[in-house]
C-alpha cells in the first residue's frame, strides 16, 4: 500500500455520472459515530474545573479529546514495520454527530481539530452530492418524550442552530439523545425540517412495502431489515424517514472484537449484506464515537485502514445517509413502538424510574422516579416566573428563548444588544438588561438539568447527577435575584425522597447540600479570588477571570518582613448576564497558608481613602492581632482564606508557596548524593542493593539536575546550534540515572522536550539550511533518545504530522527527476533518515533515487 493511493481517495472528486455516487448500485457501508461528552462546566464560572479521576488529564473531555476526538482527525495506516504511511481524517469517511456543548468546548480548547472536523463535513460535501458526513443533536441531550412540548422544539432548533452556526449550511438529518423517540417527538422533528434520524432495530414495530394491499410485518422482537430506509408517516401527508442500524454489530462494535482489524471489521459487516440481487443496499452501523479511540485504543486505525482500502478494494462505497437518501427513495415504510430508547428495554424508565436498566450491581435507581418529579416540578416552577417576568421585557418570552441560541454562540456585547433590540418590547435600561439575560439563563439551566447523563448510571451522587443540579441551583438562584422567590427550600424537601445507594449522602438532600451548594459562587466569591491571586499574578487594568470582566480601579501593596498587606478597588461584571459589582478588599498574608482576606461593596471614595490610611499605618505600628481585629471592624466579620479561592488557582498558589520548601530540600537531597556518591557507585559495583535513603537522595537529586538543565532550555530557547550543548548534559544526567537506576520525577521534562522537538523540526523544515541538514536532523534524533533515555513516553504526534504533511505537500511534488545531483541525493536522504527517527515512512518514486 502506497501513501500515494491513499491520497487519490480523498483528492479525487471528479466522479462519472455512472457512478455508486451518483446513482444507486451496489453495496454501500456507513459508519455513524454518536460523538458526545455532558457537559461539565460549572454554571457560575463556565469552565471545567480540574477533575482527579482524569488523570493526568485535566479533565475527562480533555482525556478523551486526546483518546479519540484528536486521534480521528489524524488517524494513522502503518506498514509492516510500523512506520506511519498514511494519515486519514476519519470525520471525512464516517456519519457523524457532534454535540454541541462538545464542539463548543472542542472551539476553545484545539481550533485545529475543530476545523478538522469542519473541514471534513465540507469534503464529504464535495464528495457525495452537496451531503455532508455531520448531522445535528438534540442540543443539550435531554430525552425528548419525556420534555414538554416547549422544550422540545427549543432543544430541536439550539441544535439546528448551533449546527448550522458551526457548519455553515441546514442539517438533514438529527440525533436523538439515547434514540429516545415517540410521535409527538417526530411532529416535532418534522415541522423543524428534519429529514431522516437513526434508530435501533428493536424501536421498530411493524413494516409494509409501500402501494396498495401490502401486508404489515411484524418486526417487534428487532427483525426489521435495516439494510434500506424507512418512510415513518405521522398522518396522511407527513413523514419522516428513518435508518435503522444493524444491532447486532453495532453492539459488537462497542463490546466485541468486531474492531481488531479491517479485514475482520469487513467480514463482519459483509455477513450482513442481503444476497436478493436489490439494485442497492446500506449496511449501516452506529455507535458511540467515543469507542473509536477511548473504549477502545487504536480502532480508529482500523477505521482509516476500512474506510480507504478495504471497503474500495471490496467494492463498496462509503456514504452517508443525506447522500443514500438523496438516490435511493424508501419504498417501505415503518410504524414505531410507542415511545422507545435504544439503551432501555422498557421504553424511556431509564430516564424517570427504577426499572433495572442501568444498574450497579447491588445499587438500585429507586432515587430516578423523585428526582425526575422534583426537576418536573422546578421547571414548572420557573416556567410561571419566565412568563410572568418575561412579557415585562419580551414581545414573545418563548421566541427569545427559542432564538437565545445565538447569544449563547456569541456573547459579544453588541451581538447580545442585537438580540435585546430586536425582543425587548422597549428600549431596556442597564438594571432591565440585566433581568432580561436573567430570565434567559434560567430557561437555559432549566434545559440543562434535564441532560440525560443524570440518570443513565446507577446513582444519584455520580458527577453526572451532581451536574444536573447545579444547573437546578443556578436556575433558582437568578429566580431569586429577578423576584425574590425562593425555591430552593421546597426543592431540598422533594429531594430527600430520592435515596441514595451512598450512605453518607442518604438522599438527594445530602447530594445537594454536599455537592450543590459549595458550588456556588457569586461577585464577592470572585472578588475574594481575585484579592488572593492577585498575591501572585500581576494583574494588569482589565482582566477576565472564568465568565467575569474585571476592572482594577486601585491596587496597593505593602510588605513588611513576612508579612504582606493588598488592599485594592475592582469592579466585576458577569459576561453572561451582565450583572455588575464594585468591592474593595484587603488581604493580609501572614507566611506560608496563611491569608486572611476581607470584602465590602464600595461606598464611597473618602471611606476607601481612609480605610487603606488606617491599615497601612496600623502594618507598620502594631501587632498582627490587632491588624486582624481592625480588618474585621471594618469590613465586618465575615473573610477568606486559601480554601475560598476556586480549585484551579488555589492549586497554582499551593504549588508556589511551596517552591520554597521544595528547593531546599531539593538542595539538601543533591548535599546528601554528592557527599555518597562513592559509597553508591560500590553498592552498584558490586550489585549489592542501594540503601532506601541513598537511592531516594539520588533521585531527588538527579531529577533536581536534570530539571535545571530543561528550565534553562525552556527560559532561554536556544538556536539549534547553541542546543546541542545541552542536550549533551540532558545525555549525561540521563546516563547517570540509568546506571545507578534511578526513576527520575521530571512531569515538565516531558512537555518541554516534546515542544522542543517539534520547534525544532518547524525550524529545520521552513529553513532546509543545506550546509547544515543532516546536522540538525541528527539533533531530532538525540531529542528523541533522549526523551526514550529519561523514560518521558514523548507523544510526537504532532511533529509527525508536521513532517508527513510537509514530504507530501512540498517535498515529493517537487522531486527532480532520477538523474539527481549528489546534493539532492544527499538532501534526500537526509529527510529519509528524518522520517525513520519520527517512524514515518518516506515515500519515493524510483528506489534508485536514494
Amino acid at each position: 500500500m502506497t501513501t500515494a493511493t491513499i491520497d487519490n481517495l480523498t483528492d479525487n472528486l471528479l466522479i462519472p455520472e455512472n457512478s455508486p455516487l451518483h446513482q444507486a448500485e451496489g453495496v454501500y457501508v456507513t459508519v455513524h459515530g454518536h460523538f458526545y461528552q455532558p457537559p461539565r462546566e460549572n454554571p457560575y464560572l463556565n469552565v471545567i474545573e480540574r477533575q482527579p479521576s482524569a488523570h493526568p488529564f485535566h479533565d475527562w473531555n480533555e482525556r478523551i479529546f486526546y483518546e479519540c476526538y484528536r486521534n480521528n482527525a489524524f488517524a494513522r495506516i502503518f506498514n509492516n514495520s510500523g512506520d506511519i504511511v498514511g494519515i486519514v481524517n476519519n470525520y471525512e469517511y464516517m456519519s457523524f454527530n457532534i454535540g454541541a456543548t462538545l464542539m463548543s468546548w472542542l472551539e476553545k480548547y484545539d481550533l485545529e481539530v475543530y476545523h478538522k472536523i469542519i473541514e471534513a463535513d465540507k469534503i464529504s460535501c464535495q464528495k457525495l452530492n452537496g451531503h455532508g458526513n455531520a448531522i445535528a443533536q438534540v442540543y443539550n441531550h435531554i430525552i425528548l418524550p419525556l420534555a414538554n412540548e416547549k422544550d422540545k422544539y427549543t432543544q430541536v432548533r439550539w441544535g439546528k442552530a448551533d449546527f448550522y452556526h458551526r457548519f455553515g449550511r441546514q442539517p438533514e438529518g438529527m440525533w436523538l439523545a439515547e434514540t429516545a423517540v415517540d410521535y409527538p417527538t417526530l411532529e416535532v422533528l418534522i415541522a423543524e425540517g428534519i429529514k431522516f434520524i437513526i434508530l435501533a432495530p428493536t424501536q421498530a414495530k411493524k413494516c409494509r412495502q409501500m402501494g396498495d394491499n401490502q401486508q404489515w410485518q411484524e418486526v417487534g422482537g428487532g427483525q426489521i431489515d435495516p439494510t434500506r430506509p424507512y418512510r415513518c408517516y405521522v398522518n396522511k401527508k407527513d413523514y419522516i424517514d428513518i435508518f435503522f442500524y444493524d444491532g447486532p454489530i453495532s453492539g459488537d462494535m462497542g463490546f466485541g472484537d468486531v474492531l481488531l482489524s479491517s479485514n475482520h471489521f469487513y467480514s463482519r459487516l459483509k455477513s450482513a449484506v442481503r444476497g436478493d440481487n436489490r439494485q442497492s443496499q446500506i449496511i449501516s452501523v452506529a455507535t458511540d464515537g467515543e469507542t473509536f479511540g477511548h473504549h477502545k485504543k487504536d480502532t480508529e486505525k482500523c477505521l482509516a485502514y476500512a474506510f480507504t482500502q478495504e471497503f474500495p478494494q471490496k467494492g463498496w462505497t462509503v456514504t452517508n445517509y443525506a447522500h443514500y437518501l438523496s438516490i435511493v427513495t424508501p419504498e417501505w415504510e415503518v410504524v414505531l413502538k410507542p415511545v422507545t430508547a435504544w439503551s432501555c428495554y422498557h421504553g424511556v424508565e431509564r430516564w424517570k424510574d427504577d426499572c433495572g436498566c442501568g444498574g450497579g450491581g447491588e445499587y438500585h435507581q429507586k432515587w430516578r422516579k423523585p428526582l425526575r418529579e422534583t426537576l418536573n416540578w422546578l421547571r414548572d416552577e420557573l416556567t410561571k416566573v419566565y412568563e410572568d417576568v418575561g412579557y415585562n421585557y419580551f414581545k414573545n418570552p418563548w421566541l427569545a428563548r427559542d432564538e437565545y441560541i445565538k447569544v449563547i454562540l456569541d456573547r459579544n456585547p453588541d451581538n447580545v444588544k442585537q438580540f435585546l433590540n430586536i425582543h425587548s418590547i422597549h428600549q431596556l435600561s442597564s438594571a432591565e438588561e440585566i433581568d432580561a439575560l436573567r430570565l434567559l439563563e434560567i430557561q437555559k439551566n432549566s434545559l440543562l438539568m434535564f441532560t440525560s447523563c443524570g440518570w443513565f448510571f446507577e446513582e444519584i451522587s455520580r458527577p453526572e447527577g451532581t451536574q444536573i443540579l447545579r444547573y437546578a441551583s443556578h436556575a433558582m438562584e437568578l429566580v431569586g435575584e429577578i423576584t425574590g422567590v425562593q425555591l430552593e427550600k421546597e426543592f431540598i424537601t422533594r429531594l430527600a425522597d430520592a435515596p441514595s445507594n451512598v450512605k453518607e449522602y442518604a438522599n438527594g438532600e445530602g447530594v445537594y447540600r454536599q455537592g450543590v451548594i459549595p458550588s456556588k459562587v457569586n461577585l464577592e466569591q470572585v472578588t475574594a479570588h481575585y484579592a488572593l491571586s492577585s498575591l501572585y499574578n500581576n494583574y494588569q487594568d482589565e482582566e477576565t477571570i472564568y465568565c467575569y470582566s474585571t476592572q482594577q480601579l486601585d491596587y496597593q501593596k505593602q510588605q513588611i518582613g513576612s508579612l504582606t498587606l493588598t488592599i485594592g478597588q475592582v469592579c466585576l461584571t458577569s459576561n453572561i448576564t451582565w450583572e455588575r459589582g464594585h468591592f474593595i478588599f484587603a488581604v493580609l498574608h501572614l507566611g506560608g497558608w496563611d491569608f486572611h482576606c476581607c470584602i465590602q461593596p464600595f461606598s464611597s471614595r473618602l471611606a476607601y481613602s481612609q480605610m487603606k490610611e488606617e491599615l497601612f499605618l496600623m502594618l507598620k505600628q502594631t501587632s498582627i492581632v490587632d491588624l486582624i481585629l481592625t480588618m474585621s471592624r471594618l469590613f465586618g466579620n465575615k473573610s477568606f482564606d486559601l480554601k475560598h479561592l476556586f480549585a484551579e488557582e488555589r492549586l497554582s498558589i499551593m504549588q508556589k508557596l511551596t517552591t520554597t520548601t521544595k528547593k531546599r530540600l531539593d538542595q539538601l537531597y543533591t548535599q546528601v548524593y554528592r557527599d555518597n556518591y562513592s559509597i553508591l557507585l560500590a553498592f552498584q559495583r558490586d550489585e549489592v542493593p542501594i540503601p532506601q535513603e541513598l537511592q531516594v537522595a539520588a533521585e531527588v537529586a538527579i531529577s533536581y539536575r536534570c530539571l535545571k538543565v530543561i528550565e534553562t532550555i525552556n527560559t532561554n530557547h536556544p538556536s539549534l546550534d547553541i542546543l546541542d550543548s545541552y542536550l549533551t548534559d540532558l545525555e549525561t544526567i540521563a546516563n547517570e540515572a540509568d546506571y545507578l537506576r534511578c526513576k527520575l520525577e521530571i512531569p515538565k521534562g516531558k512537555k518541554t522536550l516534546e515542544n522542543l522537538i517539534l520547534s525544532c523540526l518547524q525550524q529545520i523544515l521552513s529553513s532546509q539550511r543545506v550546509d547544515t541538514l543532516e546536522a540538525d536532523i541528527q539533533l531530532i534524533d538525540k531529542l528523541i533518545k533522549i526523551g526514550k533515555q529519561l523514560r518521558l513516553n514523548l507523544w510526537l504526534d504532532k511533529a509527525q504530522e508536521t513532517y508527513y504533511y510537509f514530504i507530501h505537500q512540498q517535498i515529493l511534488p517537487n522531486l527532480p527527476p532520477p538523474n539527481l545531483s549528489s546534493s539532492d541525493n544527499h538532501n534526500l536522504r537526509c529527510w529519509k533518515k528524518l522520517g525513520d527517527f519520527l517512524d514515518v515512512f518516506f515515500p519515493i518514486v524510483d528506489a534508485n533515487i536514494i
